[in-house]
């Protein structure tokens, strides 16, 4: 393409077979586009009027509409057109849809893992530190991928007394925060621990660490956000010193 414009540009300056031999070119495909240039623009002004279309429909939905919306509102308006070349007239003409990303969560419930009881029920409150505690585990996206980090916060000073972080979900990531907190001597002995009912806080292997830790394990109900508001994202405790 580069070639085909620096040619067109000198053309009035030097032949097309001198340009072509100093440079090392081959000519006849110089020629060739030079001959259909014209029926290129005759294609180009024909496709400016789907074009213009296409950009009113797209304006008018404020940039929402993708190539399948606008394909069934050019037909709705008795234009014959195909997604196909929508889309290629979108794409060369820089018009971009918005796309709506399937909403994800991270909360899997084990149903085979034994029930665990709600001993916090909402009250996010706590007059010592030790007795009470609420975890997560989220996922963050960033410009190296997503991260998972883990965290366990005590609900009396809203610190961050334990957490853990992993490239990819994995069931040992409560595990390693609620350890963190345990040997850093701020859970007390019969303490609560508050999350969710996902995988890594039902399963097997985190109920028997929590009862080795004399920890007592409560969960909220599954896909509310409110059982465990303390610790869901939007509410930020304060870091750990």
């Amino acid at each position: 393409m580069i070639r085909f414009r620096f040619v067109d540009g000198h053309r009035g300056a030097h032949r097309v077979k001198r340009i072509c031999d100093v440079l090392g070119w081959d000519r006849s495909g110089c020629c060739t586009r030079y001959q259909n240039k014209e029926a290129r623009q005759v294609e180009a002004d024909a496709e400016e009027g789907p074009a213009r279309r296409i950009r009113e429909i797209h304006t008018d939905s404020r940039g929402s509409c993708g190539a399948l919306r606008i394909t069934r509102k050019l037909r709705y308006q008795g234009h014959v057109v195909n997604r196909k070349h929508v889309a290629r007239i979108m794409r060369e003409s820089g018009i971009v849809g918005m796309t709506r990303r399937k909403s994800r969560s991270l909360t899997r419930q084990d149903r085979t893992a034994p029930p665990a009881p709600d001993l916090i029920l909402r009250d996010f409150t706590a007059p010592l530190s030790g007795p009470k505690f609420v975890g997560d585990v989220i996922c963050l996206p960033t410009a190296e991928g997503r991260l998972y980090p883990a965290t366990v916060i005590g609900l009396c000073t809203r610190e961050v007394v334990g957490r853990s972080m992993a490239d990819r979900m994995r069931t040992t990531l409560a595990a390693d925060a609620i350890r963190m907190a345990s040997a850093g001597g701020h859970t007390a002995g019969n303490a609560i621990f508050h999350s969710d009912r996902g995988s890594p806080y039902t399963s097997h292997q985190f109920h028997s660490l929590l009862g080795e830790l004399d920890i007592r394990q409560s969960a909220g109900r599954t896909g509310s956000c409110f059982g465990n508001a303390a610790d869901e994202p939007g509410q930020p405790p304060s870091p750990s010193a």
